[in-house]
């Protein structure tokens, strides 16, 4: 695994393949589209980034797909495709179960005790779920970024791990 994750959220993923209704993201002057997010997700590939599909975006982005006005098949076999890689941790997605630790009662608990104050806020549950899949990786020294179109969402992406600097060696 690669030491740079990206978190997909489910506005750029609904971008991403094309769900209709949601083809753009974002505020204009961080516009998301296909085009946007399939050039970045492409170079951050053949960087080795490993991608990342939390659970909410998972089942939000399929709630988007169901209501779609045209092309639902299309995009749930798209989203299928990408559900089988995560779920067989396919490169470049991370292993789903890597998010398990997440779902445990002392999680879920934390979950609850935590959101209200966030929701006072107007962070989702699904966005502060989103939230703790980033928390969870950068704990465990990843670079991570939140691919999202909504500012409130990136505004909680973890810091990036400082580098330590090399000694140099003497000539």
């Amino acid at each position: 695994m690669s030491r740079r994750v990206l978190i997909i959220d489910t506005s750029v993923l609904c971008c991403w393949l094309r769900v209709p209704g949601k083809a753009e993201a974002g505020p204009v002057e961080d516009r998301w589209d296909f085009d946007r997010i399939n050039n970045l997700l492409n170079s951050e590939i053949a960087k080795k980034s490993t991608l990342v599909l939390p659970l909410a975006t998972l089942i939000e982005t399929g709630n988007h797909i169901s209501q779609a006005g045209g092309n639902r098949y299309e995009c749930a076999t798209a989203l299928a495709k990408h559900l089988r890689e995560a779920a067989n941790s396919t490169s470049p997605w991370a292993a789903f179960t890597d998010q398990t630790e997440l779902w445990n009662p002392s999680s879920l608990n934390a979950l609850a005790d935590s959101w209200p104050q966030l929701a006072a806020q107007k962070l989702s549950i699904g966005d502060t779920t989103i939230k703790d899949v980033a928390d969870f990786y950068a704990k465990a020294g990843f670079s991570v970024e939140i691919l999202t179109g909504d500012r409130g969402l990136k505004a909680h992406e973890p810091a990036q791990p400082l580098l330590t600097p090399r000694r140099r060696r003497g000539k």
